[in-house]
């Protein structure tokens, strides 16, 4: 750690466990103070101890991303509580497998609440904040290989990761001439919670979760599954004024499951 983010203050959602959890210790590790979202706040200060324990500042709020009026108030406080932002990382996301058929409703408007708007609510605060303030910033949304290509029984989760991926694509067109820089990362197969859930898949196949399992890593010509550090190295970057000449981009980081 060089720190690359030395000075820097950076809100993260869906902080308290996995892809996000990783960003906020690398972040941290690189000399950024943090301010921490999710919905639960149990699990989220443990990521603040983690933060604090390597000597960066670190505050923590429960705030459902999907609701407008929470995520304006959310990057308010974050403003409040670290003197300012020049990070937001909208991490928070949902996930669910299922025929196309089977999608209800329900299903539908879930998905799109966090994935989409969470993610649309977050950087519409967050950039109404730095031209009225007449600051530069920079955004990263974790995004996924799903909001790029197609993927079976996962209709309604592409749908919604295909709506961040343009959500970054158009906001960056707008908003680069106001110092702004928004970016998203796409991962593939990432070894957190998340990735339980994936053994829908494994039922829908008629195999076992092990099965499903070998497949992926097959699948990938790294030979293994990604791990929240390296979505996290991506992030640093994309927060970094060493991605300063970058806006608009979707990194693709999935072993070579998918390329380009």
């Amino acid at each position: 750690m060089t720190g690359r983010l030395e000075g820097r203050r950076a809100l993260v959602t869906g902080a308290s466990r996995g892809i996000g959890r990783a960003i906020a210790e690398f972040y941290a590790a690189e000399g950024a103070d943090l301010f921490l979202v999710a919905t639960g706040l149990k699990q989220l200060e443990e990521t603040a101890e983690a933060v604090r324990a390597q000597g960066r500042r670190a505050e923590a709020s429960a705030a459902d991303v999907g609701d407008k009026a929470q995520a304006g108030a959310m990057v308010t406080a974050a403003v409040e509580a670290l003197g300012g932002l020049d990070v937001l990382v909208n991490n928070a996301g949902v996930y669910k497998a299922a025929p196309f058929l089977e999608f209800e409703e329900g299903d539908f408007e879930r998905l799109f609440r966090v994935n989409a708007l969470g993610t649309a609510f977050a950087m519409q605060a967050a950039i109404r904040h730095w031209r009225e303030a007449g600051a530069k910033g920079k955004i990263v949304n974790i995004a996924s290989t799903a909001g790029k290509w197609e993927s079976a029984n996962q209709a309604g989760y592409n749908a919604s990761k295909h709506a961040a991926v343009a959500l970054t694509r158009c906001a960056a067109l707008e908003h680069g001439k106001d110092g702004i820089n928004i970016n998203a990362v796409c991962p593939g197969f990432v070894e957190t919670d998340m990735l339980e859930e994936l053994n829908v898949h494994a039922d829908l196949a008629g195999i076992t979760p092990e099965a499903l399992r070998a497949s992926m890593e097959a699948r990938t010509p790294i030979g293994r599954i990604m791990q929240p550090a390296d979505i996290a190295h991506i992030a640093v970057f994309l927060g970094s004024a060493e991605s300063d000449g970058m806006t608009g981009q979707t990194i693709t980081i999935s072993g070579g499951m998918r390329m380009g």
